[in-house]
C-alpha cells in the first residue's frame, strides 16, 4: 500500500512540476511578443531608428524644464534653424537646444535620423537629441560654451577677446579640417552646404568643433531656406554653387578657403571681398605683410605663412576640380604646423607636443 502511496505521490508531484514548466514558457513567450509588439510600434512612429543612431526623441517638458521655459535668459543667439538656448538636463548634461516654429512632418524626422548617422567625432558639435511636439521642431546639440571663431577674430559688438597667434590659428585650421574631413570620409559623403567661421566653435580648450552640419540642406527639403539672396551674398559660398544651387564636397573645401583667409587676415570676408581676389591672385613675390592679421606677432615665419596662403589659394580655385580633397588639406595643414613648430621653437617635427588651448592664447593689448 505504502508503495503504490508513494507512485501516486510522484506521478502528482510531476504532474505538478509539469505544468509549472509550461506556465513558465507560455508566460515568457507572451513577455516576448509584447517587447516585440512595443518595439515595431516604436519603429512606426520614425523615433526608433533615431534614438538606435545615437539621438534621442526627447520630450517637449523636458525641455522646458532644462530651458525654464525657453526663458528669454537662456537665449543665446540665432541661427539659420531658429532660436538657440542653452539648457541643463536632469543627468547634468549642458545641451544646446535650437527650436523653430513648425507644424509636424514626417520629413524633419527622416532628416534626423540622417543627421543622427553621422559618426560622432572630437571636431564635430554631436546631434544629441530632437523633439516635434506642440508647433515647433526642436534639434538638441551638446553646447560647446566659448563661442566662435568668428567671435574671437571679429568680436561681437566689441574688440576680440583673446589675440590668436600664428600658431594657434594653425592648430584651428588643423582640427577643423579633421571635422570636414571626417564628413566627407562617410559613404555617401556628408556635405555641410553652410560651413563658415561664425559656424566653427571652440570649446575652454580651443579645440575648434564644426557646427550645423547639415541644416541648410534640412531646412531646404522642409522648403524653409530662407530667400535666395541669402547665399547670393554669402561670400562662404562656391561662385558656381550659387549659380546651380548645387552644393557638393568641393564647395564644402571652397568655404573651408575662405575660412582660412579670414584666420590669416582677422578680416570678415562679408565686409571685405577683396581679401578672396588677394589670394586668388597670391603669387610667390606678393607681400604677406599686406594680409597678415597685425594682431599677430613676429612669431611666425613668412615660409610658413606663404604655405597656408598656397593653400588657400588652392582651396578657392574657380574651378572646382582643381581644388583638394579636405584630406589632403588636412594633411597638408598638419605638415605646415608641423614645420612651423620646428621652424620657430628648434623642436624636431616628431617631438611636438601638445598644449591646452588656454595655455596658448593671450589677451589683446
Amino acid at each position: 500500500m505504502s508503495d503504490i502511496l508513494a507512485v501516486a505521490l510522484g506521478g502528482a508531484a510531476g504532474g505538478l512540476a509539469l505544468v509549472g514548466a509550461i506556465t513558465l514558457i507560455v508566460v515568457l513567450c507572451l513577455r516576448h511578443r509584447r517587447r516585440n509588439s512595443d518595439s515595431s510600434e516604436s519603429n512606426s512612429s520614425g523615433q526608433a531608428l533615431s534614438d538606435v543612431q545615437g539621438a534621442r526623441c526627447m520630450t517637449l517638458e523636458e525641455l522646458r524644464s532644462a530651458t525654464n521655459n525657453f526663458s528669454s535668459s537662456n537665449l543665446v543667439g540665432h541661427g539659420m534653424f531658429g532660436e538657440v538656448y542653452n539648457g541643463l538636463l536632469q543627468d547634468g548634461t549642458i545641451i544646446a537646444v535650437k527650436r523653430r516654429h513648425s507644424p509636424p512632418s514626417q520629413e524633419f524626422l527622416h532628416e534626423v535620423n540622417y543627421l543622427s548617422s553621422i559618426r560622432r567625432h572630437p571636431n564635430l558639435v554631436n546631434l544629441l537629441g530632437y523633439c516635434q511636439d506642440n508647433g515647433m521642431q526642436m534639434l538638441v546639440y551638446q553646447y560647446v560654451p566659448n563661442g566662435s571663431i568668428s567671435t574671437h577674430l571679429h568680436g561681437n559688438g566689441n574688440s576680440p577677446t583673446v589675440r590668436l597667434e600664428f600658431k594657434q590659428r594653425l592648430a584651428i585650421a588643423h582640427g577643423t579640417a579633421k571635422g570636414l574631413s571626417h564628413l566627407h570620409s562617410m559613404t555617401p559623403p556628408a556635405v555641410h552646404m553652410n560651413f563658415k567661421t561664425a559656424n566653427v566653435l571652440v570649446d575652454a580648450d580651443f579645440v575648434p568643433k564644426v557646427a550645423d552640419t547639415g541644416i541648410r540642406g534640412l531646412l531646404d527639403r522642409l522648403g524653409n531656406a530662407g530667400p535666395p539672396s541669402m547665399i547670393f551674398n554669402d561670400p562662404f559660398v562656391d561662385p558656381r554653387g550659387k549659380e546651380s544651387m548645387i552644393f557638393s564636397i568641393q564647395s564644402d573645401v571652397y568655404s573651408f578657403g575662405v575660412f582660412l583667409v579670414e584666420l590669416i587676415s582677422g578680416r570678415t570676408a562679408a565686409s571685405d571681398q577683396g581679401i578672396i581676389e588677394w589670394v586668388q591672385n597670391f603669387q610667390e613675390s606678393s607681400d604677406i605683410s599686406t594680409i597678415a592679421d597685425r594682431r599677430m606677432t613676429s612669431g611666425f615665419t613668412p615660409q610658413g605663412m606663404k604655405e597656408l596662403l598656397r593653400l588657400a589659394l588652392r582651396c578657392v580655385n574657380p574651378t572646382s576640380e582643381n581644388r583638394p580633397s579636405m584630406s589632403l588639406v588636412e594633411a597638408e595643414i598638419h605638415r605646415i604646423r608641423k614645420q612651423e613648430i620646428r621652424r620657430t621653437t628648434g623642436m624636431p617635427v616628431g617631438d611636438t607636443t601638445v598644449t591646452l588651448g588656454s595655455q596658448l592664447f593671450t589677451s589683446p593689448r
